[in-house]
């Protein structure tokens, strides 16, 4: 077993002390701690192949920031713990080659040594500590670190927004998860945003991510490269129909080392944009999945800020990738034009409704987690991208965060499926009801 710190426990309640208003401190950290470190070790984080993972490691720390109560917390793990499975025991022989890169590199894409590469992971922590093992791990710029590095931009994000949350809340544990998660995850996504990085190192156009995702949805090649009846829409859709393409475009969106939290905003509010705006009127309101994890992962960015031990340069690498992988997964649900009057007009289910309403009925919304990571991240991204107001690459602004947060609460309470998956496809939205008239 890997245990969880104890010093991490009392950064936790510093740092969400003021948001925690309707519970006890000491008995919801104990609560979370207990959860966590009860799935540790003890299951696995990939739970029927790299697409389909476990969520109680973001959802549990979120409702909590958000003010969740011990009841509450304990009602989400409950709820969700069925879905996990039993961990596997590791190999000591396998996890003592995986020191050998050719060993290490082989094995990688493959499910059944996630265990391995946790106790591999698990090791390098114990040994080293997490910030040197996630530089040497992760950001070293070497052959194994780049291939972990890609993947963690793989499975729609969620191996770094695992990485995110074990660093955010300081969780030795959750972020060996994270690197053995991305371990498993199949490389593809590696050319494109290698490629992207040596294309954007050789070419002096440098534009906003607004104006590329204009660029991008007058393009028809590009727009229309993935298909609905793709499986991947990103792997075999874009990158396999016009990779040239969206290398060109993702290349034009650079990050200088003086520029990290202006571009960090900037990521953050347009990923918000083509998430938020991606409707389909008369269709009822609703967010797209794939899009939405590009806003949940958001927040994690500005925790890598914060972290002295990483340095500029690497800082710049995961924003980047982040920003290519954004306007690659725009671009793979047919890169429907934001609609920012469906945010600026939406009308609330309650529009009296505070964010810290909000925050309560998310807490209480039963779900994987989901729903709660994206109006926390709708939060985060108002603090940060309120110094950009009067910027035209920022159009997310002033009093459409509420908007947005009312929008996502309101979304999955509602009737059908919480999510429309692709939503740039007509086809995405036709098992979805019209919205009563008074609300067009």
């Amino acid at each position: 077993m890997f245990p969880i710190s104890p010093p991490s426990r009392l950064s936790w309640a510093r740092k969400y002390y003021k948001r925690t208003t309707r519970c006890t401190i000491s008995s919801s950290i104990n609560l979370v701690f207990t959860v966590c470190s009860f799935r540790d070790g003890r299951h696995w984080t990939v739970i029927v192949g790299p697409d389909l993972l476990d969520h109680i490691a973001h959802h549990i720390p979120t409702v909590f920031a958000l003010g969740a109560s011990p009841a509450a917390i304990r009602k989400h793990y409950q709820n969700n713990k069925s879905y996990q499975r039993p961990s596997k025991t590791s190999h000591r022989d396998v996890v003592r080659d995986l020191h050998d890169p050719a060993v290490f590199l082989k094995h990688l894409g493959q499910e059944a040594y996630y265990s391995d590469y946790l106790a591999f992971y698990q090791d390098q922590i114990d040994l080293h500590g997490c910030e040197e093992a996630v530089n040497n791990c992760l950001l070293r710029d070497d052959e194994c670190a780049n291939a972990i590095l890609v993947r963690m931009y793989a499975g729609f994000l969620h191996p770094i927004i695992h990485l995110g949350f074990g660093i955010e809340f300081n969780q030795p544990a959750i972020i060996a998860e994270a690197l053995a998660q991305a371990a498993v995850h199949e490389g593809w996504i590696g050319p494109f945003l290698l490629e992207t990085e040596k294309a954007a190192a050789g070419t002096q156009i440098s534009r906003s991510l607004v104006e590329i995702l204009d660029q991008i949805r007058t393009d028809p090649k590009l727009r229309m490269a993935a298909h609905w009846d793709d499986d991947n829409k990103v792997r075999d859709g874009i990158l396999a129909r016009a990779p040239n393409d969206m290398v060109k475009y993702a290349a034009q969106w650079k990050v200088g080392l003086d520029e990290l939290e202006a571009k960090t905003a900037e990521m953050t509010n347009a990923a918000v944009y083509f998430t938020g705006g991606a409707q389909h009127p008369p269709k009822q309101t609703k967010f797209d999945f794939y899009y939405m994890h590009c806003v949940n992962s958001s927040i994690f960015f500005s925790s890598f800020l914060k972290q002295p031990w990483i340095t500029a340069v690497n800082k710049v690498r995961l924003l980047q990738f982040k920003g290519w992988l954004d306007l690659a997964m725009y671009t793979s649900r047919r890169a429907p034009e934001p609609l920012l009057n469906e945010i600026v007009h939406y009308q609330p289910k309650h529009p009296e409704g505070s964010w810290d309403e909000i925050f309560k009925r998310v807490v209480e919304h039963e779900d994987d987690g989901h729903a709660s990571k994206l109006v926390r991240a709708l939060k985060h991204g108002q603090q940060i991208c309120k110094p950009h107001n009067d910027d035209p690459r920022f159009r997310v602004k002033d009093n459409m965060w509420l908007n947005l947060a009312h929008m996502a609460i309101d979304s999955v309470e509602d009737t059908g499926d919480p999510w429309v998956r692709s939503a740039g496809f007509d086809e995405a939205w036709e098992k979805y009801e019209d919205r009563p008239r008074a609300q067009l």
